[in-house]
């Protein structure tokens, strides 16, 4: 497939998927607001175990849908990071040098403004990266309302900046979510990267020896300590150009139509009772959405413009300034990487937090959503007829 096919196919699937995703979290809102309720919590409570000898794993169907399902989504992010480096807009310095310095400052302003507003208590605290991070599948999804009216460089330097934040985003969790290491854990999952590694290096292109050993790394890092999704991610970077791009082709319709709506579904159950506007003014709900909104507007923006400004980068071709302010403020549409790290930095925390931090979650990206659109409403002109 040639890369500008592959292109255009990619955004179709992820625009359709971000439609998708906007209704299964309504359901969820629905469901968590209405006499539902309480069948909802019961179904993402329904546990599930896997057992082999004295080794077992044993979760509620909410953290199977976290700890994987979403390991299958980052093994995909992986897969198109690896592409991307190789054959796509990360092989290209003079392309990728605007959208890494957006994504850098898109991720740093956010983070700033939560931890100025969360400073004085540690545990809220723990959540400064929940407003880094950018929803790839919603962005593109409000992208698409406007139709031929959106320049192809505006949809490259968006794609670029969000594959370049989920990077990020998968650094941050690595570093900074990760706690009480088990030792005997890691030791196998360093193990099987070797023997992934060892299969690499030999040359093998059949897909199943890779999967079987992922399966393990996957089990091994749940064990660890360490995130088990980051074993997802691991595993892309030693699977074979070939096979690589086939599993990627397969695994993208699941993914968008099946797996992040069903995380939406299951992580976006925000229940209403009780909540007053003062509420959003508490300091985990306020942080987040004006990470989202704020944040993301001015690290993207600012950081593109300081670019171009100094001659190191220009303007993507056909979209103006209008342009690239609003795509800055479509970054600011968090949902499902911004749900998956509220997830980590609150585990164990009190509850009451991870319902604030899904509310300022939902909030801001609503607003960076609606802002997005408008701006690039009126910056956009119609393509004549």
């Amino acid at each position: 497939m040639r890369p500008l096919a592959a292109i255009r196919e990619f955004l179709a699937l992820e625009a359709a998927g971000g439609v998708l995703l906007a209704g299964a979290a309504l359901a969820a809102m629905a469901c968590a607001n209405s006499p539902l309720e309480r069948w909802y919590a019961a179904f993402l409570e329904t546990p599930l175990e896997v057992r082999a000898g004295a080794f077992e794993i044993a979760k509620p169907l909410l953290l199977w849908i976290n700890d994987g399902l979403m390991a299958v989504f980052f093994f995909l992010v992986g897969l198109e990071l690896k592409r991307e480096a190789q054959e796509g807009e990360l092989s290209r310095p003079s392309q990728v040098a605007l959208p890494a310095v957006a994504a850098a400052g898109g991720m740093a302003a956010p983070a700033a403004i939560y931890a100025a507003l969360n400073w004085n208590d540690p545990v809220t605290l723990h959540g400064w990266a929940i407003p880094a991070a950018t929803d790839i599948a919603f962005a593109l999804g409000v992208l698409s309302l406007l139709g031929p009216r959106v320049p192809g460089s505006l949809k490259v330097f968006l794609l670029t900046l969000a594959i370049l934040d989920d990077l990020g985003a998968i650094v941050v969790i690595a570093l900074f979510y990760t706690a009480n290491l088990a030792p005997p854990s890691l030791a196998v999952a360093a193990a099987a990267l070797a023997a992934l590694a060892a299969l690499n290096r030999s040359g093998v292109q059949r897909i199943a020896p890779y999967l079987l050993v992922g399966l393990v790394l996957w089990a091994s890092v749940l064990k660890s300590g360490v995130h088990a999704t980051l074993a997802g991610a691991a595993l892309a970077l030693f699977i074979p150009r070939r096979p690589a791009r086939r599993l990627e082709r397969d695994l993208h319709p699941p993914v968008a139509y099946g797996i992040l709506p069903l995380f939406a579904f299951a992580n976006a159950g925000v229940s209403l009772a009780g909540v007053s506007p003062g509420a959003l003014l508490e300091p985990v709900p306020l942080g987040i959405a004006a990470g989202l909104l704020g944040g993301k507007l001015a690290g993207v923006f600012l950081a593109s413009f300081a670019m171009i400004r100094a001659g190191a980068a220009s303007l993507p071709e056909g979209a103006g300034w209008g342009g690239l302010l609003g795509v800055s403020l479509l970054c600011g549409i968090g949902f499902t990487m911004s749900l998956f790290i509220s997830g980590l930095a609150f585990e164990g925390a009190d509850g009451a937090y991870m319902a604030q931090a899904r509310l300022g979650i939902l909030l801001g990206s609503l607003a960076s959503a609606a802002a997005g659109y408008a701006v690039l409403s009126a910056a956009l002109r119609p393509s004549p007829r």
